[in-house]
């Protein structure tokens, strides 16, 4: 793959706590620059993204971020609000809380209230895979395909580890073959990145490949 083919494959991502309206202007310019899926950034940003951006600018931010043990109606209020402010992804932090203590129809039930809100925009279910056992992983990949949500979402970036090629090859071997993989966290450089889409991720979080186009001079 090209890396400009791998760059139109990430959400172009940017969520640290004290970034500021130049930031989010930057990020904007650069997904336009660049051509990428998306830009993700936090709820805050989303309406002047889109004001910023207009109609052309495919915008991602997150819900339950970045612990995930938000209610289900404090998620949903968050969805409403988002979709409202012109988001068109949603990237849901899945409540692991329930997962522990096997409560599994109430992620499921979750996930689809979320859903629900979002309507034809596309909503990804992080599971935070470096906190998770492997039948931990396998049962997430398993409720996510019984639900109405569009990917599954390796990482948060804020927790111990992110993506890596077996968490991409184990999501890809035991989800439905309509759930996508977004790998995120950690992706340094298009080596990696390309590896993680021949694994099955069809979708990349990441600021690295950008910054690294940058420094190449990629157009």
């Amino acid at each position: 793959m090209t890396k400009s083919e791998i760059l139109k494959m990430c959400d172009h991502t940017l969520l640290r706590r004290d970034m500021d309206s130049r930031d989010m202007r930057l990020l904007c310019d650069q997904a336009e620059k660049y051509k990428t899926a998306s830009v993700c950034l936090p709820p805050h940003f989303v309406s002047s993204a889109r004001k910023y951006g207009g109609e052309k600018l495919v915008i991602c931010t997150v819900i339950g971020f970045p612990n995930g043990y938000s209610t289900t109606r404090a998620k949903c209020d968050e969805a409403r609000d988002a979709v409202e402010n012109g988001a068109n992804e949603l990237d849901m932090v899945v409540n692991l809380s329930m997962l522990k203590d096997r409560y599994y129809e109430g992620i499921t039930e979750e996930i689809n209230s979320v859903k629900k809100i979002c309507g034809a925009r596309i909503l990804k279910v992080i599971i935070e895979t470096c906190l998770l056992s492997e039948e931990e992983k396998i049962t997430l990949c398993r409720l996510v395909s019984e639900s109405r949500a569009d990917y599954i979402k390796t990482s948060t970036g804020f927790e111990k580890g992110g993506a890596t090629p077996a968490d991409i090859a184990l999501m890809r071997s035991h989800c439905a073959p309509h759930i996508k993989i977004k790998a995120s966290g950690g992706i340094s450089c298009f080596e990696d990145a390309e590896e993680f889409i021949r694994l099955g991720a069809e979708r990349l979080g990441t600021s690295r490949l950008v910054a690294l186009a940058e420094r190449d001079g990629l157009c």
